[in-house]
């Protein structure tokens, strides 16, 4: 950072880096940071217009993001200043006084030198607050995709690539729109007429510089691909709308993208409404721990309208800003190419295709590659528009033809030197998948005390769901608490964190979650879904669900002592469809049903599920088949099934057939 950079020229408006006027943007105070538009009914504010320049104290030397806090201006514009005269710098930079005092000046400041100060010590190896970064790193994480493959190159080979962006947020806050506005700026800016979205990514330039969206359905689908051991993702923009505020799901994104370890820009949408309260959203995200850049914190929040395509360019500014603070978006793309699968999809036409995103290396036509159980040549490979590619570098979303059979989402994609090494590494991953089958994927609570005596874990990781709001606070602050009085003593104390809370059952997101984060969920009051139960089965994620606050609490405080027996799991063995009712007289009303899955047992507790809900939980009276008692039925057979104290069958009701298992730590 140069010491005495050139005198900055007062520009008229806010220029862009082509010196291009901003368009379609709020407001502006002085300087270029934006000023929230008067709401509708809102006494005006009235200020003191200063006689003389403003005076602001620094220090010999002061962070980029502490320095727009004290004159009161945006990083970005700060950020802004600066690369219009030459120099680069990133929102966490160290400036000098020298440097500081002429960006300030050029904001109407007169900078004056004070004694040096001591800064905050920070969390983690220099790293911000885990509660304003928006990312906080696990512990315990494993290492993503995108970090091993930096860690195998050596730092010279590494050149900048184009950020991958996911869209998070609420259901009805205009994810879909605002990637739509996005879209048509760009092809508004590079051709005539329309777009075909053939593939779900994309790539959009800004001012010379790419962008790559991953057009997702939502954040439940984002941390289904991470629970995969995916990572595709460098920035998520949390989309918020102006007269909505912070909803539910606006929480469970935030949550799932904090979990996912990546910056987080927050844009506020629908700012053109009449009721439109951009403050009210600051003040709700700023209590989840998501600070705004002027009030000193490290997330950017960038207001939009997509409908009217206000602030597009601006949110597309604060993309490429974020990116150049991350060292971590770069790419070797002289070297074979390694990727993830977004989708993939059987066709009568081409056979199996698959969108892949080129993470390093570049991928070219005639490639051998192997995607998890699936191997394959490149025979060939479309842009998002369906215009065919030759080659592909890093960052860069294709769809390939080619591939043996249909990919798994999430499957890592890698080209290796011919197809018979491609058919023998799938072969190696499909035996090491069904082997991994057989083992746990996550964490129980019987399990956590052991590990974390071997030092592999010091974190028990929690998604806490309750039927009420009023529940739930309580309940969090109660397990908070266990970190202060629980005491396991020896210099590797464990503590708990509460990674997501929420109201409601749990739901198949919550176990996408735990996969991905080895969380315990614990449900209070709540029960679970069927799909999520069958997922959690399958990969054992540990669910508990008390009906007694004190039991739940009891349970975690043994956990983290070490002190906790092997509890007794559910399984679901099998489960049959009802076909048919019969009466019959001293029984009564007998459900005629066709196993579907699995072994109905008579010895195991029924559970009768309509349209998703549990209505009857008891014993199996009676078992038939034909005229005779069975002890069991196995699937794609028919029998007649009676179950204590209930009768109220209806056609199309599911019976799950649940037996009681112990699980040792």
């Amino acid at each position: 950072m140069p010491s005495n950079p050139k005198q900055p020229t007062k520009a008229p408006a806010p220029q862009r880096r082509d010196n291009t006027p901003v368009r379609n943007t709020p407001a502006r105070r002085e300087g270029g940071a934006r000023t929230p538009t008067p709401q509708r009914g809102a006494a005006p504010t009235l200020e003191a217009q200063p006689t003389g320049p403003k005076i602001v104290e620094l220090p010999e030397s002061i962070p980029l993001r502490e320095l727009a806090a004290r004159i009161n201006v945006s990083p970005i514009d700060v950020i802004r200043e600066l690369m219009q005269n030459g120099v680069m710098a990133t929102i966490n930079q160290q400036l000098d006084f020298d440097t500081a005092a002429i960006v300030a000046s050029a904001f109407g400041w007169d900078a004056r030198p004070i004694a040096p100060v001591l800064e905050p010590a920070p969390t983690a190896e220099g790293a911000a607050p885990a509660a304003e970064a928006g990312a906080p790193a696990s512990a315990h994480a494993a290492p993503t995709l995108r970090q091993r493959l930096l860690a195998q190159e050596q730092a010279e080979k590494l050149v900048p690539r184009p950020p991958v962006v996911t869209v998070m947020g609420h259901v009805d806050h205009g994810k879909t729109s605002l990637l739509d506005a996005i879209r048509k700026t760009n092809v508004a800016e590079q051709e005539a007429g329309g777009i075909t979205q053939h593939i779900g990514a994309y790539m959009v330039e800004h001012n010379g510089r790419k962008i790559t969206f991953i057009d997702t359905p939502g954040h439940e689908a984002f941390t289904a691909m991470r629970a995969r051991g995916a990572q595709v993702t460098d920035i998520a923009v949390l989309v918020v709308a102006a007269d909505d505020g912070v909803m539910p799901q606006t929480k469970e994104a935030l949550a799932h993208a904090r979990a996912a370890q990546v910056p987080i820009i927050v844009a506020i949408n629908k700012i053109d409404k009449p009721n439109a309260n951009p403050e009210r959203v600051k003040k709700e995200l700023a209590e989840l721990g998501l600070i705004p850049d002027e009030w000193g914190g490290n997330t950017l929040f960038i207001p939009v309208s997509a409908k009217q395509r206000i602030g597009i360019e601006d949110l597309l500014e604060g993309i490429l800003l974020v990116a150049e603070s991350v060292d971590t978006i770069k790419a070797n793309p002289n070297r074979p190419a390694v990727g993830t699968i977004l989708e993939s999809q059987l066709s009568k036409r081409e056979g199996a295709t698959a969108t892949v995103l080129i993470q390093n290396g570049t991928l070219r036509v005639g490639d051998a590659f192997v995607a998890g159980v699936v191997s394959g040549r490149v025979r060939a490979m479309f842009d998002h528009r369906g215009q065919r590619l030759k080659e592909a570098p890093p960052s860069t979303p294709v769809s390939i033809i080619g591939l043996s059979d249909v990919a798994e989402p999430g499957d890592i994609f890698e080209v290796v030197e011919d197809e018979r090494e491609a058919r023998a590494r799938a072969a190696q991953n499909l035996e090491r998948r069904q082997q991994a089958a057989q083992t746990r994927r996550t964490i129980s609570l019987e399990q956590f005390f052991a590990m974390a005596k071997a030092n592999q874990t010091k974190k028990l990781l929690l998604i806490v769901k309750a039927a009420t709001q009023g529940s739930l606070q309580p309940l969090v602050e109660q397990l908070n608490k266990l970190n202060e009085t629980v005491n396991t003593g020896g210099e590797n104390p464990v503590k708990l964190e509460v990674i997501m809370q929420g109201t409601g059952d749990v739901s198949e997101s919550d176990v996408d979650l735990a996969i991905a984060s080895k969380a315990v969920i614990l449900g209070f009051e709540v029960d679970i879904d069927p799909v999520a139960r069958r997922k959690a089965e399958n990969d054992h994620v540990d669910v508990r669900l008390y009906d007694v606050i004190y039991k739940l609490l009891e349970d975690v405080e043994k956990a983290m002592k070490g002190l906790l027996a092997p509890k007794a799991v559910e399984r679901v063995v099998g489960t049959a469809e009802v076909r048919q009712t019969f009466k019959i007289a001293k029984v009564g009303i007998v459900a005629g049903v066709r196993v579907t899955s699995g072994v109905a047992t008579r010895n195991a507790t029924a559970r009768v599920v309509r349209k998703g809900q549990v209505v009857h939980t008891g014993p199996v009276a009676s078992m038939k088949r034909l005229t005779e008692d069975v002890k069991e039925v196995r699937q794609g057979f028919e029998c007649g099934i009676a179950l204590e104290g209930f009768g109220e069958y209806q056609i199309g009701d599911v019976i799950e057939f649940v037996v009681q298992e112990e699980q040792n730590a």
